[in-house]
């Protein structure tokens, strides 16, 4: 038991699957009820990036580390200016917030932010449940008693599938995101805000680019409107087959010319754009340690990911097709020239016509096959399925950025 659990003041709580499975714990956060699909991250650090990643929205996430909140929490973390979890599921939390940066502990910022939160023991047990039914509906209630309620107010519960969440966690209003002082201005990019994290104009705006993020919901002509150097499509929650006016918005953007950078729910978004299908995956990738091939220089990056969903292989629907204990497509297929990797689907090695002339799958996630990079072959444009700008780490795709630095130089170079 844990010693949250030992404490006399220790409130029981529950945590309850849409398949009936229950688990008892000790409740941590704000009172109350929450509902959400439930997924988890594998991450030992960045909690409070987490927490307050938008992309998370409408989600309980449970944490497979089994420390959380030993650093507290700061000003400086946060990805936004709230937290976009719906609940948040520990094996054990910190009694005792050490860290110089520290303001405040995980208990008292999840208790002022409205956030449920539940300590159980059996965290692997939970994930085990997810890997092997894949993410689902859940509740977390410090105020049901009866798992059987519960369950019926979980099963009455939305879906993430077919849910538009990328106008609820928008920004409103367009707003700017200047160089640091002494940085001279030297490009100027346009992103839509689908969820974006305070980290990515950050490293936008340390090489010299001024973001102007503006709703997700912008038609191409509004996005356009200040001839930006280059578009950015950002992160974001939700099913990317319900964000109709972003793929709308990106085939506007990409038939003006203008270089294009997408990343997470931004790649998926360019990925419709392009024709290609998207599915939900059986649980997700979301962590820091995610091996992803880059197919071109063979090089891998380990990488922070969160998504539920991905783009399906060419001339793929979207349903699982490979063989073996992934999630993804096309992973142990063989028969196509060059290595038959089993990592690297067959498909994904051709490039493939679209509207706007050959693209390429161009990186892939070596633990399932799952498509996790598009670039057209020969139009200023490109996208990843992960977070170059993860905060906590890893960093090894920050140099992404620096990619569409070159593509919108190049722009200038040939205007």
């Amino acid at each position: 038991m844990t010693g949250l659990a030992q404490s006399a003041a220790a409130r029981p709580a529950m945590l309850v699957l849409e398949d009936g499975r229950t688990f008892r714990g000790t409740a941590f956060g704000a009172d109350g009820e929450t509902f959400g699909e439930m997924v988890f991250n594998t991450g030992m650090t960045g909690y409070q990036e987490t927490l307050t990643d938008p992309s998370y929205c409408g989600q309980i996430v449970a944490m497979t580390a089994p420390h959380i909140g030993n650093t507290g929490v700061n000003g400086e973390d946060p990805e936004s200016a709230r937290v976009w979890v719906s609940g948040y599921v520990v094996r054990e939390p910190a009694r005792i917030a050490s860290s110089w940066r520290s303001t405040g502990s995980l208990d008292a910022y999840l208790t002022a932010n409205g956030i449920t939160g539940i300590a159980i023991r059996d965290t692997r047990a939970l994930t085990m449940r997810i890997r092997e039914r894949g993410a689902m509906r859940a509740a977390v209630s410090t105020t049901e008693t009866d798992p059987a309620k519960l369950l019926e107010r979980v099963l009455r519960s939305p879906q993430m599938a077919g849910a538009d969440l990328a106008t609820v966690v928008s920004t409103t209003q367009p707003y700017t995101v200047a160089p640091p002082a002494g940085t001279p201005t030297r490009l100027r990019v346009a992103a839509v805000d689908l969820g974006i994290k305070a980290a990515t104009p950050r490293e936008m705006a340390q090489r010299g680019i001024e973001v102007t993020v503006v709703p997700a919901a912008s038609t191409a002509a509004e996005i356009l409107a200040a001839s930006p150097d280059g578009v950015f499509f950002s992160n974001g929650p939700g099913d990317p087959a319900a964000a109709t006016y972003a793929v709308e918005a990106m085939r506007g953007v990409l038939g003006s010319g203008v270089p294009v950078f997408g990343i997470c729910f931004g790649s998926q978004i360019l990925s419709r754009a392009l024709g290609l299908a998207t599915y939900k995956l059986r649980y997700g990738h979301r962590g820091v340690n995610q091996p992803v091939m880059d197919l071109a220089t063979g090089r891998v990056y380990i990488t922070s990911h969160n998504h539920g969903f991905a783009a399906a292989l060419p001339g793929r629907d979207g349903a699982w097709a490979g063989r073996g204990p992934g999630q993804g497509q096309g992973a142990g297929e063989t028969g196509m020239a060059g290595p038959t990797w089993a990592h690297v689907p067959g498909a994904g090695r051709e490039p493939f016509g679209t509207p706007y002339g050959d693209a390429v799958i161009s990186h892939v996630n070596l633990n399932d096959g799952v498509v996790e990079g598009i670039r057209l072959l020969g139009y200023p444009a490109f996208s990843v399925q992960y977070h170059p700008e993860a905060a906590p780490g890893p960093h090894d795709a920050v140099d992404h950025f620096d990619q569409f630095v070159t593509l919108m130089e190049r722009g200038h170079a040939t205007a």
